[in-house]
């Protein structure tokens, strides 16, 4: 018989639905055991977003669902040797990508799943700290700057064409890959995980004509990883010293101390009230494009 949408209505059928059966031991262990796979399988995707290990995923994907398909149609012998790559393809996956396996497992242990929010904080407005002092230093003296913070969006394919640091973030050496004449100012520092993970990295150019034209390079670099990810970006004008975010394809430019230094705290700061912090940009982007509108 086919479900009946009117029985959604029905209090007698979801009394029968929650019952003693139903509410069994038995259950409840499949329903805690379907979730903690599914949470697996999500701080599995978390871990791999923005690596090459994604791209193994893909193609392991793509052999799963052929050899679903060859087990359908009757196509024995498809349906053999598509097991027999899955079955070894994960022993040389493991050996292949060996070092993106130590690292993921190391992150699982740096996790916030055994970190305090507190801790969390306070490291975030470490780093915070370290841009401004960076930043204050070479505004003053006028001396070009692009630092990408990466989010959610993964960042390695840009990662690579860097030169890796792999370093903790401090002001000093901010500063220091920024002066010019030296081999790793020209192009962008990516910070990835609380990291310096590269300097002399290249990033997309927008091709947007709504950049002012007094703007460079920098900024149309800024701009153009603003369009393709969600990453905050830190320009400081080697003309003018003016200090320019861009984030979410917004360019925010001539920014003062405490405008970036809000800014940076709203977005990395990891804070419960998720909502009432994107209110609180946007009110403030709101501001600062109508003021643009207004000069």
């Amino acid at each position: 018989m086919l479900f009946q949408f009117n029985q959604l209505l029905d209090f007698n059928y979801w009394k029968q639905i929650i019952s003693a059966d139903f509410l069994s031991r038995d259950f409840i262990t499949n329903i805690i055991d379907i979730l903690v796979v599914w949470y697996l399988v999500y701080k599995l995707i978390q871990l791999v977003r923005g690596t090459k290990a994604v791209q193994l995923l893909k193609g392991v994907a793509v052999f799963i669902v052929i050899r679903m398909i060859s087990e359908v149609i009757g196509l024995h012998t498809l349906s053999w040797l598509m097991n027999q790559v899955i079955m070894y393809g994960v022993i040389a996956a493991v050996v292949i990508f060996q070092p993106e396996v130590r690292r993921g497992l190391e992150h699982l242990g740096r996790s916030s799943f055994f970190r305090t929010t507190k801790s969390e904080q306070q490291e975030d407005e470490k780093m915070i700290l370290a841009f401004d002092k960076a930043i204050q230093y070479m505004s003053k003296r006028k001396i070009g700057a692009l630092i990408t913070i990466e989010r959610n969006t993964g960042l390695d394919e840009y990662i690579e064409t860097g030169i890796r640091l792999d370093s903790d973030i401090s002001g000093e050496l901010l500063i220091n890959i920024f002066i010019p004449n030296t081999p790793l100012h020209d192009g962008a520092v990516i910070v990835k995980k609380e990291k310096i993970a590269v300097a002399c990295a290249y990033l997309p150019l927008s091709e947007s004509n709504l950049i002012p034209k007094e703007f460079g390079t920098r900024h149309r670099a800024a701009v153009g990883i603003s369009e393709v990810s969600d990453a905050i970006t830190i320009v400081v004008s080697e003309e003018t010293g003016d200090v320019s975010l861009t984030i979410n394809n917004e360019l925010l430019p001539r920014l003062s101390q405490e405008d970036y230094l809000k800014i940076l705290r709203d977005e990395l700061i990891s804070e419960d009230n998720d909502k009432e912090k994107k209110n609180i940009l946007q009110d403030f982007i709101d501001g600062v494009t109508k003021g643009a509108k207004r000069k």
